[in-house]
């Protein structure tokens, strides 16, 4: 009897594989050929999956995404009846590098963001849309808690900070912990 093929389980050791090569090496050193090889799949199988390199990539973010929004809503699971403090801090810690998952989605998604600068048609695809639906995620929380202002300004501004202690805990500038101090200290602040 013929083995079927577990396609969700193949594409997964794929992407992990890309992951790996981009949380070692960088995403500039992405090639079908090395993901193949880091995989441990031929690069026949990786074509087979994924027709372009472009088409891999955007599986990567996709998949770096999901799991994101599952760590994220495995935080909350361990809240009872959270607060909206308490979830908008759910969301915010997520965003920053603090352990070995979140710091490869961190990483690919920063070596992304600069890809994308000079390639104008990675701009265009699901990389911009995870961000927008976290920030209209965010604005709903706010909006409900009641903030003062205005929820979306306040949803991007939170991001904007986000991102940018994430990216300075990734250079080494910052540690996680003096990140998540200064997010709470916003926090604090707003609510």
């Amino acid at each position: 009897m013929p083995r079927t093929a577990d396609h969700g389980a193949r594409r997964a050791q794929i992407i992990d594989g890309l992951v790996r090569v981009a949380g070692r090496d960088g995403l500039h050193a992405v090639t079908m050929r090395s993901v193949a090889a880091e995989a441990g799949v031929s690069l026949r199988l990786v074509q087979y999956y994924f027709e372009s390199k472009a088409q891999l990539m955007n599986a990567a973010l996709e998949r770096l995404e999901r799991q994101s929004h599952e760590r994220w809503a495995a935080r909350l699971e361990g809240l009872e009846d959270p607060s909206p403090r308490e979830v908008v801090e759910a969301l915010l810690a997520e965003a920053l590098p603090t352990d070995p998952e979140s710091r490869a989605f961190h990483q690919v998604w920063t070596s992304y963001a600069v890809l994308a600068l000079t390639e104008p048609s990675l701009a265009a695809q699901p990389f911009v849309d995870g961000p927008d639906r976290l920030e209209r995620r965010l604005t709903g929380v706010l909006a409900d808690a009641g903030v003062p202002g205005d929820p979306a300004m306040e949803a991007a501004r939170m991001l904007a900070l986000a991102h940018g202690l994430g990216t300075s805990v990734l250079v080494g500038r910052r540690s996680p912990e003096s990140a998540t101090e200064i997010l709470r200290h916003h926090l604090d602040a707003l609510f």
